[in-house]
């Protein structure tokens, strides 16, 4: 039985997060803010790239968020980050999408700012 206080909170995350904060089903909205994976800026198709590509942008993301970025990164260096309990999954997610973004030569992928004369 769902409680009102998981009904709000379902729905606060929902607002933040968008379908993604309660489904992972392919055909959900792209209804989360705009600028994230789960807004309009998810839409986007990756184009031009090899799955050996792609994990390499997962790769690269994990060392940024440990902290271990170098010149010249290799998978193997994966193995030497000291506690993967330590890495918030969320920054990975995020991190991995900008550096599919960059190899795509399309980063930052979003909008630009209008000035409204304040």
């Amino acid at each position: 039985m769902e409680t009102d206080f998981n009904k709000v909170l379902k729905w606060a995350f929902a607002e933040i997060q968008g379908s993604g904060a309660y489904s992972l089903e392919r055909a959900r909205p792209y209804d989360g803010q705009p600028h994230t994976d789960g807004g309009t800026r998810g839409k986007t198709l990756v184009e031009g790239l090899t799955k050996r590509d792609v994990a390499d942008c997962f790769v690269l993301a994990f060392l940024s968020c440990a902290g271990m970025e170098r010149e010249c990164p290799i998978r193997d260096d994966l193995y030497s980050i000291p506690d993967l309990n330590e890495l918030d999954p969320g920054a990975v997610i995020q991190n991995a999408v900008c550096n599919i973004e960059k190899m795509m030569g399309i980063f930052p992928n979003i909008p630009k700012l209008e000035s409204n004369g304040d």
